[in-house]
């Protein structure tokens, strides 16, 4: 079977292949993996019920905490049903198109993730540093032209990286080293060069996930350079108490992305399979706790949940 094929009359689909050198971790990875996913779906979608129903919630903050819970759930939705169906009845089977629509998904929502978090330490500078043009400065229609131009940035500059992956040629090797279809992986599986694929990859993270984070380190340095200033009894803590549960979630967001990027640097250290685990906990493990530090540290959305539960009751 000649390299310069169609993809189509090489292979038909690819094989997932979890945990090749440790097929002992899927059993005890199945029933862990199943609670965390059944708790982000289930805190999120709370979340979102929450913010949606009370009139008090209708605020550019929360609005943008409703997008991220929508990130995460469709990160979660994308991945881990497909891995748990390789852990329990070993459906490793997965066609062309929904490997490419899958890759896409996930290179597209996980460059989202910092988004948010840029817009909310943005919101939270103009909220402390300028509260009386706050109105002005972020008005009503703020999260929705936010949204919009978070959706279009990452769908628009990712949607070249499944194009790329899907004109290379497989030579009819189809087994991927992997529990979904991450990008590295994929391109192992190619006779052809894949250099314009890294590259595009290396250049489109560090751009648009660099440019968040400088926008996010930038907006927290102005904001506790005017926290301190504050001279009223009191001002300091409720400040940063505003901002506590961003730094809590932006904190878990990059040291979970350090691990992973870190484990790829150094995969020659590690075992093969560590990759792959954190690959997949990097999709589900950031989305259950993100509503839950928000329950647990803002009174507005505790208080909010508490008479929903009520009104049920």
């Amino acid at each position: 079977m000649t390299p310069h094929r169609n993809v189509s009359t090489e292979v038909s689909d690819f094989l997932l292949n979890c945990f090749v050198r440790s097929p002992s971790w899927q059993l005890w990875l199945s029933l862990p993996l199943s609670l965390l996913f059944l708790l982000a779906m289930g805190a999120n979608t709370t979340l979102l019920v929450t913010i949606r129903l009370e009139a008090s919630l209708h605020q550019p903050m929360y609005y943008l905490l409703s997008l991220l819970s929508l990130l995460d759930m469709v990160l979660c939705l994308t991945v881990i049903p497909k891995v748990l169906a390789i852990f329990w009845f070993d459906l490793r089977a997965i066609s062309f198109f929904a490997c490419f629509l899958q890759m896409y998904i996930m290179n597209s929502f996980l460059a989202m993730e910092s988004c948010p978090f840029m817009v909310m330490a943005y919101d939270r500078y103009v909220a402390i540093c300028h509260p009386l043009r706050y109105p002005s400065i972020i008005p009503d229609q703020f999260v929705a032209r936010a949204a919009i131009f978070i959706l279009a940035r990452n769908f628009i500059f990712t949607l070249p990286i499944p194009i790329l992956f899907a004109r290379l040629h497989y030579c009819g090797r189809n087994v991927i080293e992997n529990c979904i279809c991450a990008n590295m992986s994929v391109s192992r599986l190619s006779c052809d060069d894949v250099t314009v694929n890294r590259l595009y990859q290396f250049a489109l993270s560090w751009t648009m996930l660099g440019s968040d984070l400088i926008l996010i380190f930038a907006s927290y340095t102005l904001i506790l350079r005017a926290v301190l200033r504050l001279k009223a009894e009191g001002a300091v803590a409720k400040a940063l108490g505003t901002c506590g549960s961003h730094f809590i979630l932006i904190l878990f967001f990059s040291t979970i992305l350090l691990v992973f990027v870190l484990t790829h640097v150094a995969k020659k250290k590690v075992p093969p399979d560590v990759p792959v685990l954190l690959n997949v906990l990097h999709h589900v493990v950031p989305a259950a706790p993100n509503p839950i530090v928000y329950g647990v540290r803002t009174q507005e959305i505790k208080q909010g949940i508490q008479r929903l539960l009520k009104k049920g009751g």
